[in-house]
């Protein structure tokens, strides 16, 4: 068995990482940002990855943010111990964010603090009815990091994201559904089959495509109307001229179902 605290599986196009802490509700901690920070560049390189999923080891957490015990023995050098943590993390969370290959995020229990920005920089995800979500940074008098700034107030609106920020309500897979943070709740049972069932269907499709449409969706709030529809011309312009957007187009004039290769 695996003792890495996050582990990488690859088979064939899907990549499957995983917080593997499952005594500490998969915590991170110095050496998992380290560990993640390698792994994500891995799959920079891997170019026959065409979807990622990122779930928690057990049943019981997804990931249950930093590793608070850490941050106390650390003591009075908590502060770069963070700046060095966050380092990795970013970093990480950036290359996941502009991956071309869609990130899934398979939430099978608690997902708090780190934890919550996680499933808001996924692209998808989908969780398992026992599964909560909850900020819990002020919590400890922190303020929030791994991206759950940018992200969570794209999804939710300013005063959704406040009242958890401030309140560190606890949102239900059900409410988590209703406010836009997942895509879709199912029993534990058939969490991983839902979730393979997507990874394989999007697995088939036009990764790079699907890339330029990522691309397109984080760079929409940054620019004017003029400037992405700009983007979005540029964009498809180079898709029509790929390898899968020629097999697209030849595949519709046939009737036929394309065969993508992502590329």
């Amino acid at each position: 068995m695996k003792t890495d605290p996050i582990t990488l599986d690859l088979d064939d196009s899907i990549a499957r990482i995983t917080f593997n802490r499952p005594q500490a509700f998969n915590a991170i901690n110095s050496t998992s940002v380290r560990l993640l920070h390698e792994i994500v560049n891995k799959l920079h390189k891997e170019k026959s990855v065409r979807v990622v999923i990122l779930t928690g080891s057990g049943e019981k957490a997804f990931c249950a943010g930093g590793d608070v015990a850490e941050f106390r023995m650390a003591g009075n050098n908590v502060d770069n111990m963070v700046r060095e943590m966050t380092s990795y993390l970013h970093a990480s969370i950036s290359r996941l964010a502009w991956l071309e290959a869609p990130v899934i995020a398979q939430v099978n229990g608690v997902a708090a603090g780190a934890g919550l920005s996680f499933v808001s920089c996924c692209d998808l995800a989908i969780a398992s009815e026992n599964s909560t979500f909850t900020s819990a940074y002020t919590r400890i008098g922190f303020t929030p990091d791994g991206s759950s700034t940018y992200f969570l107030p794209r999804l939710l609106g300013r005063k959704r994201v406040l009242e958890l920020y401030l309140t560190n309500r606890v949102l239900s897979a059900n409410e988590a559904l209703e406010w836009g943070l997942i895509n879709q709740v199912t029993t534990q049972d058939r969490l991983d089959a839902q979730v393979e069932d997507l990874a394989n269907q999007i697995a088939e499709g036009p990764t790079k495509a699907f890339g330029g449409v990522k691309k397109l969706v984080m760079m929409s709030h940054q620019d004017s109307l003029e400037s992405q529809m700009e983007r979005e011309t540029r964009q498809i312009a180079k898709m029509a001229m790929s390898d899968d957007g020629i097999e697209g187009v030849k595949a519709f004039s046939e009737k036929r179902k394309p065969k993508f290769i992502g590329q």
